[in-house]
């Protein structure tokens, strides 16, 4: 109601004689309704259920709260995993499931975890419960894979780390020089795009250091599978890693580290075939110093002026002839032309694609601990994570583009909900447009199917 002094002219309103814009903004108001941003994430509470992930996790060594008051640990790890696919990468992340009441309704957690909680049971881990326990799930979750042979991509890569924690030392460190690091090995099947394997590792370490431990305990969790080939970076160059594999009778090939004899090598061989464009191919059998037998070297090189952004390396800066060339080594012991093994090496470049979105969608270099193991319980675990949600990926979207956790989390995940009665049972109300549900019902109906062996293929 207008006051005496208060005139309504046209959309504007005359208060004590100076003329204001009337505001068209909705009005806003409270509610103690408990509602949340993530009602997609009952389609990942079926898929854990049907995995039966938890169950099995129950049958490990996972450490066990002192109290009888404190959270049971399945639910710690089920909630860690919410929080990594919800978009959360460290651990002060995970106050966003505490205060979501309709999260711990869907998932039914008894108790919802504090941020000290989700530190204090990844502080118990030590090196064989570590060990133990995530080399074990791993197995168990191959093994409901119908897939019987596969490509192994081995890898390292850098976590930055900005504290002074245990393992984290100056090392390698090619975007932060001089920053402190863990330096993780991983080992990934190509051909359905999960970790087999990791292990965390100081920062000052190389490659190669322990990679014989971490292939065999590989080997020991992929068990009845076969590797049809194994696919390296230079790092992983060396002589006993080499006879490791050859000695199992395994195919490999792996990029060349470069020395001086090398180089020389490269410089004085004059058999080359071109295969494309600026592009010519090469090899010759090799044998160091160390090495008791030779082994074949594919060369590629790339002309710099045909093909301005080839990779490789320029060897010969100092020789006019050789400055216009980039180039690439590999070692194998397959008996393939050497353009298709330089084709089969160049795919494990998907690799670095599942680190990079590792790193920056799911915080596998966020959650970061001052104990050493602790850490690596806590990286092991978001690579669990990282796994159920590429077998949601390829066993429920079924997509021919793999779609990032981004985009899944636009998609399946942000969808709001809230619990309503209906009876004597509790509801979730999802908000879908009804165009999308015809979509959403399909995905539900799919999980109601799962069961293992995973449905997934190459």
């Amino acid at each position: 109601m207008l006051c005496r002094n208060d005139l309504q002219i046209g959309g504007k309103k005359m208060v004590h004689g100076e003329l204001v814009k009337r505001s068209d903004n909705i009005e806003w108001e409270y509610t103690t309704k408990a509602v949340t941003s993530w009602g997609g994430m009952r389609l990942m509470k079926e898929l854990i259920d049907k995995t039966g992930i938890l169950t099995r996790l129950k049958e490990l060594s996972i450490p066990y709260p002192h109290s009888n008051r404190g959270c049971s640990p399945l639910e710690i790890i089920e909630s860690f995993w919410v929080c990594v696919w919800i978009g959360g990468i460290r651990f002060s992340h995970t106050a966003i499931i505490r205060f979501d009441k309709v999260l711990k309704e869907i998932f039914r957690w008894k108790k919802s975890p504090s941020v000290s909680t989700y530190t204090r049971f990844f502080n118990k881990f030590n090196r064989e419960m570590a060990d133990g326990v995530f080399a074990e799930l791993n197995k168990w979750f191959f093994a409901q894979v119908p897939i019987r042979k596969f490509t192994l991509d081995l890898d390292s890569t850098v976590c930055t780390r900005y504290g002074e924690q245990e393992g984290s030392v100056k090392g390698y460190n090619p975007h932060k020089k001089g920053r402190n690091a863990h330096h993780p090995i991983i080992a990934f099947l190509a051909d359905i795009r999960m970790v087999a394997n990791a292990w965390l590792r100081p920062g000052n370490t190389s490659s190669a250091n322990n990679v014989r431990a971490f292939f065999e305990e590989t080997l020991r969790i992929l068990e009845a599978k076969r590797i049809g080939l194994i696919r390296a970076d230079s790092g992983f160059f060396d002589g006993k890693f080499l006879g490791l594999i050859e000695s199992l009778v395994l195919k490999y090939v792996i990029a060349v580290k470069m020395n001086a004899l090398l180089k020389n090598f490269v410089l004085n061989h004059n058999s080359w075939l071109s295969i494309d464009a600026g592009i010519d191919i090469g090899e010759f059998m090799y044998k160091a110093g160390c090495w008791k037998q030779e082994r074949r070297i594919i060369v590629i090189r790339q002309s710099v002026i045909k093909r301005p952004r080839s990779f490789g390396k320029m060897l010969f800066k100092e020789l006019p002839e050789y400055r216009s060339y980039k180039y690439q080594l590999y070692i194998t012991n397959l008996d393939l032309a050497g353009a298709e093994v330089w084709r089969l090496y160049r795919q494990r470049a998907d690799s670095e694609n599942r680190i990079k979105e590792l790193k920056y969608e799911f915080g596998m270099n966020g959650f970061c601990l001052h104990k050493f193991y602790a850490t690596e319980a806590a990286f092991r675990m978001v690579l669990v994570a990282y796994n159920l949600l590429s077998l949601f990926r390829q066993g429920i979207l079924k997509q021919q583009v793999q779609q990032t956790l981004s985009t899944i989390r636009f998609k399946c995940f942000a969808l709001g909900g809230w619990i309503a009665k209906s009876g004597r049972k509790k509801v979730l109300k999802l908000s879908v447009a009804i165009q999308r549900r015809v979509w959403l019902d399909g995905l539900f109906g799919k999980l109601a199917d799962f069961s293992a062996p995973f449905p997934i293929k190459t």
